[in-house]
């Protein structure tokens, strides 16, 4: 049977709607709906509060089907010195004010890069060129672009020709065959199912990965074995 793992998700309420993944419960509940194994999470207080709060939260977690992915800051004023702990980690630049090229950024970046830390990064949080000056830094981080869309296919595609340590996720490749096209161009190990929800639509998505016209290998690879993979649970 495929794993389905949802590598890009948020629990917590969210300042502009009421959401059945503002609690543990509901989001749980959200999984099982939608045929969702386990789900890596970030809390919406990291988003939309002090991220250092929303980290906290994560620990309350209970339910093993979710996957804590606190969110960092670097520098004096962000969440402190990485020590390690989390197989995964979202930076937010952009919202939470810093440079992802800026002399704090680029320490935190080379120890995750060190650590085998991948990161999930949000396409609208950064630039295409502030994504090619991270990927081309020695070492590399693991980065996963979320939120790319129709829009970003051109730059995306250029990135994921010259940088290996990219991948993506679908949460918002709904185009026709776009999915397909990136993973019979770059290989289907570098993309990654992810619904953004509850911002972004999760059924969609979740019928995407249902209707992939790809090999049945490929697809189980999108479905949760990248994610598994990425977070060191499987060869």
């Amino acid at each position: 049977m495929t794993l389905t793992v949802d590598i890009n998700r948020t629990l917590g309420p969210l300042p502009h709607d009421d959401v059945p993944s503002k609690d543990e419960t509901g989001l749980v509940a959200e999984l099982e709906r939608l045929r969702i194994d386990t789900a890596c999470v970030i809390h919406s207080y990291a988003v939309h509060g002090d991220p250092r709060d929303g980290n906290e939260q994560l620990t309350l977690i209970g339910d093993r089907r979710l996957c804590p992915v606190p969110v960092l800051v670097p520098g004096p004023l962000g969440t402190g010195p990485w020590t390690g702990g989390a197989p995964l980690v979202r930076l937010c630049p952009r919202l939470h004010g810093w440079s992802v090229t800026g002399p704090h950024a680029r320490v935190l970046v080379a120890e995750l890069a060190e650590s085998g830390t991948t990161v999930l990064l949000a396409w609208d949080e950064v630039t295409a060129d502030e994504v090619h000056r991270l990927a081309a830094a020695t070492p590399a981080p693991r980065v996963v672009l979320t939120g790319t869309g129709y829009r970003a296919l051109r730059e995306l595609a250029e990135l994921l020709e010259a940088h290996p340590s990219l991948y993506v996720d679908t949460s918002t490749l709904c185009g026709h065959r776009q999915v397909e096209w990136i993973a019979e161009r770059y290989g289907a190990h570098r993309v990654l199912f992810g619904t953004g929800a509850p911002v972004t639509d999760d059924a969609g998505p979740r019928y995407l990965l249902d209707t992939l016209d790809l090999p049945e290998a490929d697809a189980a690879l999108i479905a949760g074995g990248n994610a598994l993979r990425l977070m060191g649970h499987a060869p």
